[in-house]
């Protein structure tokens, strides 16, 4: 959304109420439409209409407990516990909570004060136990409203709807009681004065008498709403930009059956449900329980003619190491009752496993509802696909009928589950299935329950016998998505699919998506020509890949996710040879070769291509056992990197300092055997990462997209990691080796697409390859912002067969301007973990500040993560012993800007000896008044911690941290990152802040724009 072909002028700009003032002075819109960007872009419009800036500027906008003792009463007129506690004005439910008791209850209200924008939170009678329902509601100005979904929680209350497995439409209300939530939802749109576009409002259901409450409404288009665009075809952010600017529903053309209007209600003949996705391993001592606070990272979303179906579908699109729901050796098959019980109680992301083991073992619906309150409806289809398993495992390959195929696969039983209960390989069940002609058809998404027919491809696989796919033999590419996002796998590279399918459309390629997230751009049905909503499975893409037949598949751009699907998919078409529907040869994988992109995973593989090309990389070895680990340690010396291979965001990933660490890591944060083997390499201490992405094209052309140096050391995860463009501190000499190696690997790789590599550069100068990536990385979408150059557009085009030349990309673009990309971390989400950064990704998103100045781009970063630097104040400063050297310089740097600095016992010793003023504080255990008691009184601004990871820091520091995080208090853990943000805090005392657009920081159409730019900015600072 902020490339900057997509409006007339964008803004990469902090997301604060002063910054959007500044905007709107400059470019004095008409109207402002707040609707479209969530609980964030409500918080601004309310903020900006209550300062008048909205008045000021002639903008038309379109489209509770405030103390604690406040809270107490209204929980003593409730009169029992649980509570829910819900914070007004916060995004996914964040500072809120359920409380099982007063301690808990004053802790969340405490929380939720301090996150509430308005410092209000609402105390409500706890409903867990009800059912829960969403629907989807638009009304125009001439007072006509539609229901466009319906949507239905399989989780009870208690649990956000954005953490709870759903499906649309609705599976277990009455008409009557579908009615009558349609005609609240209708009273409910019109009384809050929604005078047009998209609402949501949720219901609790209590299914013992059928008594209905409303939990809340938000006027604007939510994460539901994306969900039920995809589930019905029907675009509800489109319709509500239309309806904001004076269109009445009748007058909207429906896009997908070009016949009926927007007023035309979606009827859906098919069963949709999402499942969401954890990363609960990235955050040690927080508790994998859901509640009320939103904590999934992701989501995917299947499409079937049943549940059954669906839900399979959705459980393997997951990509968790799950084939469906069933048909696997789970882990809770061994747990006790008791266990087996607490986990059917207690909402957790593996709920609906443990639903499948105590089917298993024979526990009946009845009591499954009892202790989960779980609808029977749907604990009695899960009991059907469990039935359908223990027929299977009492037959084999050869016994299997055609009847049995399609029984089978009618409820979404995948060709790997059925290979598991009849103990064959899904090669030779796909071989069997073939051969008796059982295959998918494929059916159209068409917002009308087929009452007429859709002209948009929007396709998902059923196992019946009409196929709508209708393919075509034109000149055709398959492009992979990256499947539900995750830490370390995110919209990054929705951007590069998208941008992939424009590029490609544009070149006269017919384009075609297959994905499962709903949460994107590349599953909008107007992205590419033709999608299909499906699992990124070997069975699923090879389903698609026979009935399509296109030229080229494009497996670059989504990640591991594709990238791991790239050998089995090569194996099949080098063993098959399918040709091309439009008569072009063979189907092939475009851009680099599978054998290319195994080769620099594959640790053996790659350090012999290294030592051939003489680049250097940091001495290390591959671990088959604890024996091999250790050998190598001792060898190259502590500190040691030691991580699995084949890693995706630094996933256990850790820095072990001694021989005692390292076997605890072995023992518990991995297994290694021969088959999965262990990497251990050495720590270099205190040098720079960089990160670099190129382009090279079929004809052996290389070009540099952006070098980006790292604010944070190495040994911070990449993606967790500040970074600038163009690079401040590094040398010409170190530059010129990273250029030389890199053009060198790509063409040694014989990289057709992007690369990117992860370099380290020590404090002496020595440059070392940390890694190189053959595909698209997480940092292309913020290089193509700084350089003003679509590199994924550009990647894609050197796919199909164009050169760098072709494209005018020959040289490496260094911008006058600094870019500074920074991690948004979402640590207040998790209880108990804590907020060091380290090797392993933690961060959830990231934003961008760009200034031609770099402290100043810095500041502008930091402010748009929620991280605003004190101009003022106290700080707090605690460095462990590698770390001590850098204490003088940290203390200048922050006592010249006329901060206070207060430290514990061996940061203040080494102050003083240096001459330095500061005040002595005690350590948590050390006793009375402590640190924590001086950030609970306000007395601390800001804080800078190096941890040491001992014992009493996971206990002391780790408490002292999470206290500032509730605090909101700022909290830097790494040594660079204290001295950018001193800079930071420099600039912003003594500089006005200013804005610009995208568009103005390139001179587009090549006219020198930036000199006069540069001269008014340079003036005032």
């Amino acid at each position: 959304m902020t490339d900057p072909d997509m409006a007339d002028r964008t803004y990469i700009e902090p997301l604060t109420p002063e910054m959007v003032e500044l905007v709107l002075e400059k470019e004095r819109p008409d109207a402002l439409l707040p609707t479209m960007g969530g609980q964030t872009a409500l918080n601004l419009a309310v903020a900006l209409a209550e300062s008048g800036a909205l008045e000021k500027y002639g903008v038309e906008l379109i489209g509770i407990g405030t103390t604690l003792e406040e809270c107490f009463e209204i929980a003593s007129l409730i009169g029992e516990f649980p509570l829910i506690i819900r914070p007004a004005f916060t995004l996914g439910g964040t500072g809120g909570g359920i409380a099982y008791n007063r301690e808990e209850f004053e802790a969340i209200c405490k929380s939720g004060l301090a996150a509430s924008v308005t410092s209000q939170v609402l105390v409500e009678k706890s409903l867990l136990g009800w059912k829960e329902y969403e629907l989807e509601v638009m009304r125009d100005l001439a007072d006509n409203v539609v229901i466009i979904c319906s949507i239905e929680n399989v989780d009870p209350m208690g649990v956000h709807t954005g953490d709870s497995i759903t499906v649309a439409p609705a599976q277990t209300l009455t008409d009557k009681e579908y009615q009558r939530l349609r005609d609240y939802s209708i009273a409910i749109i019109r009384e809050i004065g929604v005078e047009c576009g998209g609402s949501n409002v949720q219901f609790a259901v209590n299914p013992e008498d059928g008594e209905v409450m409303v939990i809340e409404m938000n006027p604007r288009v939510s994460r539901s709403s994306a969900l039920a665009s995809k589930a019905t075809g029907f675009p509800i952010a489109k319709m509500a930009a239309k309806l904001s600017v004076g269109y009445s529903l009748d007058q909207i053309p429906n896009d997908i059956t070009e016949k009926t209007p927007a007023s035309f209600e979606p009827s859906i003949d098919y069963v949709v449900t999402k499942i969401p996705r954890f990363a609960f391993e990235k955050f040690p001592g927080s508790e994998p329980i859901l509640t009320t606070q939103m904590k999934s990272v992701g989501e995917s979303m299947a499409v079937g003619r049943t549940f059954q179906e669906s839900f399979q579908k959705a459980v393997r699109s997951l990509e968790c190491g799950y084939s469906g729901w069933g048909c696997a050796q789970v882990k809770e098959l061994d747990w006790d009752w008791e266990k087996l019980k607490y986990s059917l109680r207690v909402p957790s992301p593996d709920r609906i496993h443990s639903i499948y083991a105590a089917m298993k073992r024979g526990m009946k619906v009845d009591d499954i509802h009892e202790l989960s309150y779980i609808d029977k409806w749907f604990l009695t289809q899960l009991k059907e696909l469990v039935e359908v398993e223990q027929y299977l495992l009492a037959r084999n390959l050869p016994q299997m009928t055609v009847d049995d195929f399609w029984e089978v696969k009618k409820r979404g039983f995948s060709d790997k589950q059925i290979a598991y209960a009849i103990k064959s390989t899904e090669k030779e069940v796909r071989s069997k299935r073939l051969s008796f002609g059982v295959k998918p058809v494929y059916k159209r998404v068409d917002t009308c329950a087929a009452e007429f027919e859709a002209d948009t491809p929007y396709m998902y696989s059923s196992y019946e016998f009409e196929c709508e796919s209708a393919p075509s033999q034109r000149k055709k590419v398959l492009i992979l998505g990256g499947g539900p996002n995750r830490i370390g796998q995110g919209i990054e590279f929705d951007y590069c699919c998208c941008h992939t399918s424009f590029a490609l459309q544009d070149a006269g390629y017919e384009t075609i998506m297959m994905n499962s997230n709903p949460e994107t751009v590349s599953t909008d049905y107007d992205t590419s020509d033709r999608l299909y909503f499906e699992p990124l499975t070997v069975e699923d893409v090879l389903n698609v890949i026979d009935l399509e037949r296109p030229d080229g598949i494009i497996v670059q751009f989504g990640g591991q996710t594709p990238l791991k699907l790239a050998l089995p998919i090569q194996h099949y078409l080098d063993e098959h040879k399918p040709t091309c529907r439009s008569g072009a040869g063979f189907v092939r994988i475009w851009g680099t070769s599978p054998d290319s992109i195994d080769a620099a995973e594959d640790r053996e593989r790659f350090n012999a291509i290294l030592k051939e090309l003489q680049i250097e990389q940091p001495k290390g070895g591959i671990a088959k056992s604890e024996k091999d680990a250790l050998a190598i340690a001792a060898d190259i010396g502590y500190p040691v990197v030691v991580r699995p291979s084949y890693v995706l965001g630094g996933r256990a990933m850790e820095i072990v300092y001694s021989d005692e660490k390292l076997v605890t890591y072995l023992e518990t944060a991995v297994e290694v055997d021969p088959e999965r083997p262990v990497l251990v390499d050495k720590y270099l201490s205190d040098a720079i990462e960089i990160d670099i992405d190129s382009l090279a094209d079929s004809y052996g052309n290389v070009v540099i997209g952006g070098i980006m140096e790292h604010i944070e050391q190495a040994g911070v995860h990449s993606g967790d990691s500040a970074c600038l463009i163009p690079t401040k501190t590094v040398s010409s000499s170190c530059l010129e080796t990273i250029r030389n190696w890199t053009t060198k690997l790509a063409k040694r790789l014989n990289v057709i697409g992007l690369m990117n590599c992860q370099y380290a550069i020590t404090a002496s100068g020595e440059v070392f390859l940390l890694e190189a990536n053959p595909r698209a990385s997480r940092t292309v979408p913020f290089v193509s912002k700084a350089i003003g150059h679509p590199l994924a557009k550009y990647a894609a085009l050197v796919m199909s067969g164009k050169s760098l030349q072709d494209l005018q990309f020959t040289k490496e673009v260094i911008p006058k301007h600094v870019s500074v990309k920074e991690a948004v971390l979402p640590f207040e989400k998790f209880q108990g973990a804590d907020v060091i950064l380290g090797p392993e990704m933690r961060s959830t998103g990231e934003v961008m500040g760009i200034y031609y100045e770099y402290s100043i781009a810095f500041a502008k970063a930091l402010i748009a993560a929620g991280q605003k630097p004190p101009l003022s104040g106290t700080l707090f400063l605690s460095l462990n012993d590698l770390t001590k050297s850098h204490l003088a310089t940290i203390a200048r740097a922050f006592l010249e800007l006329g901060f206070k600095i207060v430290a514990t016992s061996g940061t203040a010793h080494v102050l003083n000896s240096e001459g330095f003023p500061v005040e002595r504080v005690l350590k948590m255990h050390e006793g009375r008044p402590h640190a924590g008691d001086m950030i609970a009184n306000g007395q601390i601004q800001m804080m800078v911690i190096t941890s040491s990871g001992d014992q009493l820091d996971q206990i002391d520091g780790r408490q002292l941290r999470r206290m500032a995080l509730a605090y909101k208090i700022p909290i830097v853990t790494t040594v660079a990152g204290a001295l950018a943000t001193a800079e930071a805090i420099k600039s912003l005392k003594s500089s006005k802040i200013e804005v610009s657009a995208l568009q103005d920081y390139f001179s587009i159409d090549g006219k020198k724009e930036r000199s006069g730019n540069l001269q008014s900015i340079s003036s005032h600072s």
